[in-house]
């Protein structure tokens, strides 16, 4: 924990302390870091630490509206259902 901790910039104490939920978890940077560090999806370490990517808030931001409707609707889909959606969507770009 040590290694990783100074790799991504913060003091192993601090790491460990967002482990046991001590503090609040790092900036989005920091996570993007400890994803790499971990060859872990970015995505799911910030939603664990309850944070969402910038980039994607920015795109939800262009279309508040529509991305919060699709979002809700998308919701109670199933994993196989949705990755049938994005194969569907990525064949046609």
């Amino acid at each position: 924990m040590r290694q990783v901790a100074r790799r991504i910039g913060v003091e192993p104490a601090y790491l460990s302390k967002v482990e046991r939920e001590e503090v609040s978890p790092p900036s989005e940077g920091k996570i993007r870091r400890l994803a790499l560090e971990l060859r872990e999806d970015p995505d799911v370490l910030l939603s664990m630490a309850g944070k969402v990517s910038s980039d994607l808030l920015e795109i939800i931001r262009r279309r508040p509206q529509t991305f919060g409707l699709l979002l809700r609707s998308l919701g109670e889909a199933s994993d196989r259902t949705l990755r049938g959606m994005l194969r569907g969507l990525v064949r046609k770009r």
